[in-house]
């Protein structure tokens, strides 16, 4: 299957759970391919043939942008090196979580997640170790006899219990003796979590040289400024006045620039966010809803207020045409 068509039936799939669904960032480099909403659950992901081509620096991004947009950073994929992703299992790239299509169906169709994550040393899943112990104590057994029915230490059934996770075969055995389900499934939209340590969010890399004065401004005006480097625009920039937040971009107006203000158009209506691109010369005042603004007119601009107002007119004056 070649990406586009994977790109397609995943935004369709997504669409049919429910998903509004942003158009397709089809420039680059990109760190994500589409971002998807339903409800307060907001997705930025990134679909891919081949995991394995999943770099730590688009994971980094995709991570900082997550918390930057409190967004679930996601990727669909088929296979890594020569095997295909196992269905109902949740991988991870560089902190991010991994589905297959047909486990993010699941997930997003049927409404039924995965049980299953992959780690170093094989396939593990969550136990209930509250339950664990209600049933190993329900049945009268102590932790050295659970012990030896499993084939491990009293110390491994002990941590069980106090919420260490087990692998497949460990918690087929539990089930089987107890006839009851113990485990719980992995929580993909808070990010997994509880099943995968990971680094805190990396540190935003140093803005473009181009980019320092614009930052400035920005800066000066009450925003705190996050710089990207794979993204269709240039930083994600926070009011720290009332928490609201603008995608911003900044070029020379070309055809490419308009293509990007359009994408980041399409971003900022799934994700709840302005967009502003600033250019050195504009011929109109907003391009399909992000705003056009002269650079030496944001110099102009006094606050994060007097942002948001040109912005929201130069919005709402395009949809008025």
């Amino acid at each position: 299957m070649s990406r586009s068509a994977l790109v397609g039936n995943v935004t369709a799939m997504l669409e049919d759970a429910g998903f509004v669904v942003s158009d397709r960032c089809a420039i680059r480099p990109k760190s994500f391919d589409i971002a998807a909403r339903r409800g307060d659950n907001l997705l930025l992901v990134k679909i891919l043939g081949n995991i394995d081509a999943f770099n730590e620096e688009t994971g980094h991004e995709m991570r900082r942008l997550g918390t930057y947009l409190q967004a679930t950073p996601l990727m669909i994929g088929l296979r890594s090196r020569d095997e295909d992703l196992k269905p109902d299992v949740t991988y991870f790239r560089h902190g991010v979580p991994v589905l297959s299509p047909d486990t993010a169906y699941n997930l997003f169709i049927e409404d039924v997640p995965p049980l299953i994550y992959a780690a170093p040393g094989g396939l593990y899943v969550n136990i209930d170790g509250d339950l664990l112990a209600d049933e190993r104590e329900g049945h009268e057994l102590s932790l050295g006899q659970l012990a030896s029915q499993l084939g491990v230490s009293r110390r491994t059934v002990s941590k069980y219990e106090d919420g260490m996770n087990a692998s497949v075969e460990i918690a087929m055995a539990l089930e089987e003796l107890f006839d009851a389900s113990l485990t719980s499934p992995v929580d993909v939209l808070e990010g997994a979590d509880e099943v995968h340590e990971s680094e805190s969010t990396p540190e935003d890399p140093d803005a473009d040289p181009t980019d320092e004065q614009v930052v400035a401004v920005l800066t000066r005006a009450g925003y705190r400024v996050h710089p990207t480097v794979r993204s269709p625009f240039k930083a994600v920039s926070e009011d720290e006045g009332d928490s609201g937040v603008v995608l911003t971009g900044h070029s020379e107006f070309t055809e490419a620039a308009e293509k990007r203000a359009r994408i980041m158009s399409s971003i900022g209506r799934v994700t709840r966010t302005q967009s502003v691109y600033v250019v050195d010369r504009a011929k109109q005042e907003s391009v399909d809803g992000t705003a056009l603004v002269e650079r030496e007119e944001l110099e102009e601009l006094r606050d994060a207020d007097d942002l948001r107002a040109v912005i929201r007119e130069r919005a709402e004056r395009e949809e008025a045409v």
